[in-house]
């Protein structure tokens, strides 16, 4: 046998055992179970997520294209457009809602923002009593929307409530029903619903001033920083992340917001506080018109969806900890 010959015979594969070969599909199956059993842990969670999310968005989507009223049984069917058609083009009081609902949204959530902040760096500090002030702070916070609305419709009263003690000192007229009142129910609404939502802000914000290094703050002190020279360039950029996730998370509610304002105006006088969300609730529950109610939501669904994409696109969400989407 020649050289070459003998360096052919060397590299040839020695063929395994029947053993062996056994072995190696054994290892092969336990790998593969190994690599699917996180998908299969995954399976129920799916499975949940498509049955209480995925399905009554879909169901609702199905809806929109008919006409769908029990009331009217023989007019149901499909409806193609015809639902958006009415809901751009024919329905005013949608485009109504939704300008109060914009306004809304927009001055809730300003001003729970300020004034959380404002509670937020106040508990932030150290006081004598400080447990007690974060206790009295948050309890709000676990306050349902009907108990708050109870609440302020006793403030509100014009008999026995704060605005029965102000007609007595002849600050408004006697009778006077500020939740009646075109000028004033707008800011009723908003002062109870403020005290209701304020400490959502002020509990986020306080947890995230808590996590800043103490060692920031010394430095600052010892180069002769005053306070807005350490708000400016130490608290609010670290505050930034958690504003922009709780702004989000808080204009999603406030948008969604039906039970404050179903308990303490029912959307009125007349439509003067409706908003979106209490109109889709109108339409399907109080007139059964599940159709055209379907519709509405779709368009609140997107509302909502384009806006949040917007929001933490042009916010730059996580840029500050190098996880921007």
């Amino acid at each position: 046998m020649s050289l070459g010959s003998r360096a052919l015979a060397v590299i040839e594969p020695v063929p395994l055992a029947p053993h062996d070969r056994g072995a190696e599909r054994h290892g092969r199956a336990r790998r593969r179970r190994k690599a699917l059993a996180p998908y299969a842990m995954l399976t129920p969670l799916v499975l949940l997520i498509l049955g209480f999310v995925a399905y009554p968005v879909l169901n609702v989507v199905y809806y929109s294209f008919q006409n769908y009223n029990v009331v009217e049984p023989f007019l149901n069917g499909f409806a193609g457009w015809s639902n958006y058609s009415t809901m751009f083009r024919h329905d005013p009081l949608f485009w109504t809602s939704l300008e109060f609902t914009a306004k809304w949204v927009f001055a809730e959530v300003f001003l729970q923002l300020v004034f959380g902040l404002v509670l937020a760096l106040i508990l932030n500090s150290a006081f004598r009593g400080r447990g007690i002030a974060r206790a009295l702070v948050f309890a709000p916070w676990a306050v349902s929307g009907v108990l708050t609305t109870t609440i302020w419709l006793l403030i509100y009263d014009p008999q026995a409530g704060l605005i029965g003690y102000l007609s007595d000192l002849g600050l408004t007229p006697h009778g006077f029903t500020i939740l009646a009142d075109t000028h004033t129910v707008f800011w009723a609404a908003i002062l109870a619903e403020l005290w209701r939502g304020l400490p959502f802000f002020a509990i986020i914000l306080l947890a995230d001033l808590q996590s800043i290094p103490s060692e920031l703050i010394e430095a600052a002190n010892c180069d002769g920083a005053n306070a807005w020279t350490r708000f400016r360039y130490i608290v609010a950029p670290h505050l930034r992340d958690a504003v922009i996730l709780s702004t989000l998370l808080r204009c999603v509610w406030e948008f969604n917001n039906v039970d404050l304002l179903y308990t303490l105006t029912n959307g009125g006088p007349g439509t003067e506080t409706t908003t979106l969300p209490l109109y889709i609730a109108r339409q399907a529950i109080t007139e059964h018109n599940f159709g055209y109610g379907s519709a509405l939501t779709m368009a609140g669904f997107v509302i909502l969806l384009v806006f949040s994409i917007a929001y933490l696109k042009f916010s730059k969400f996580g840029a500050s900890r190098g996880y921007a989407p």
